[in-house]
């Protein structure tokens, strides 16, 4: 069983890794100021140069699609065109805006049609690592490979000499490295697709220049369609600075060592301590070894003469400081359903495998989970009563974890949170961002076929 992301000891997951200098995206844009990404095929080396090139899908025909980065404060402004056979929408993972620019298509817009586009426009209220994908078809489009980075930097520089993204895939592939089927009932009612060969930023391995005495800012996407990730940096201690793009109370990785469910990122500290032509592997576990992603290569002369004094906290995000749990709305959420189970024998003749609260949905047309007042405190409780782990997703807003013994928190905010087979997690948030929202599984064949829902904020 996966062990969760606490405050002393957060275990790893990740897949494969290569190095990103993380530049504002040189794109061509339109006269009114508008980004243009265009969703559509095209082809990669997902296994190396010397190979046989996959066909993907990708925001600009690349995997992953170019990486956004802007500063807190600042107006995003894109333009999707949908060079795809099947309608399209960009969710914006993690990003507390305007509910109309959220993109679950069905529920916050309409699908972009075939040969069609629509304008994203919004201010990003928080800064840190966030990602973009589709939110229609979503399996099928995120298998493929549409996804991409989002950076939004704090207002001043933080102390680092390096700053890396590994946005970490997994693939899928036959043995002439194309994509295998989608839509199998097995993955479906078992623990999603998983795949059979990892990436990181759309490469087999990646080397990371680094420099002796130096800071790396790490910063680990997990943009799987079902995969948990374990991520372990040898030879080095690491820092987690923010969980899911919002700034943490600084705490120290046990053997550098972090679990992320799908959706779930991660901002590492760590102190380059190696002397010079040194390297250090950066390994996944898939459950059966532990797998080389990327590595840290040491320059042959010292990045820096003395090391950095010790990291300070990042600077904080306009969350809110206080909830009110006795007021709260308080919900229960069970998670139910899966291979074999009654509740999936009853639906599957109907595609449904999963429910949540009782509900085998993602009809956007169903009445909501819940509804509540602007600002008020709301506690769910998903008990896990399946066989598979799950990590929840809430759209629009971020969620405290809840110790299990009291309405204590920890110490760190999140957008997805993995819940492990037969155990209960708690979140509570202040739903202070008006609109509807989805809110369901990120292993997304779980989401398609099942556990959805969405609530409303007025």
């Amino acid at each position: 069983m996966t062990p969760l992301l606490t405050r002393r000891r957060v275990l790893t997951a990740g897949v494969a890794a290569t190095f990103v200098p993380l530049l504002r995206t040189r794109a061509a844009s339109q006269g009114d100021g508008f980004r243009t990404l265009t969703a559509r095929p095209g082809h990669a080396r997902l296994r190396g140069a010397d190979t046989e090139a996959t066909a993907i899908w990708g925001y600009d025909g690349t995997v992953p699609g170019p990486t956004l980065r802007l500063k807190r404060g600042e107006e995003l402004k894109v333009r999707l065109v949908n060079g795809l056979a099947q309608p399209t929408a960009v969710h914006w993972h993690g990003l507390r805006i305007d509910n109309r620019m959220d993109g679950a298509a069905g529920l916050t817009q309409d699908p972009i049609a075939p040969g069609a586009s629509f304008d994203y426009r919004f201010t990003v209220p928080d800064a840190g690592t966030f990602w973009y994908h589709p939110h229609a078809h979503t399996s099928e489009q995120r298998g493929r490979g549409l996804a991409g980075l989002l950076i939004v930097d704090e207002p001043e520089p933080v102390e680092v000499d390096h700053d890396v993204a590994l946005f970490l895939d997994d693939w899928r592939l036959d043995a002439s490295g194309q994509s295998a089927p989608f839509g199998g009932m097995h993955d479906a009612a078992h623990a999603g697709r998983y795949g059979n060969h990892l990436t990181a930023n759309g490469l087999p391995r990646a080397d990371i220049p680094v420099g002796t005495n130096a800071r790396l800012r790490l910063r680990l996407v997990n943009a799987a369609n079902a995969r948990i990730m374990p991520v372990r940096v040898a030879d080095h201690a690491a820092t987690v600075m923010a969980l899911d793009g919002q700034p943490a109370e600084p705490f120290a990785l046990e053997r550098a060592r972090i679990v992320l469910s799908p959706g779930n990122r991660a901002d590492l500290f760590i102190d380059l301590t190696l002397a010079p032509g040194a390297s250090a592997p950066i390994l996944v576990d898939t459950g059966r070894a532990e797998v080389e992603v990327a590595r840290l290569v040491y320059g042959t002369e010292p990045g820096r003469t003395m090391p950095r004094p010790p990291a300070r906290a990042l600077p904080p995000n306009p969350l809110p400081e206080r909830m009110d749990f006795v007021r709260a709305e308080r919900i229960e959420a069970a998670l139910e359903g899966g291979a074999m189970s009654p509740l999936m024998m009853r639906g599957m003749a109907h595609g449904k495998f999963w429910a949540l609260a009782g509900a085998m949905s993602d009809d956007h047309s169903a009445p909501p989970l819940f509804s509540v007042k602007r600002g008020r405190t709301v506690v769910i409780a998903f008990p896990n009563r399946t066989r598979f782990p799950h990590g929840m997703h809430l759209h629009g807003h971020h969620f405290r974890l809840l110790d299990a013994l009291d309405d204590g928190w920890k110490a760190y905010w999140l957008d997805t949170v993995l819940v492990p087979p037969e155990r209960t997690q708690r979140i509570a948030f202040v739903a202070d961002n008006p609109g509807k929202w989805m809110i369901h599984c990120h292993m997304l064949e779980h989401q398609e076929t099942g556990m959805a829902a969405w609530f409303e904020v007025t």
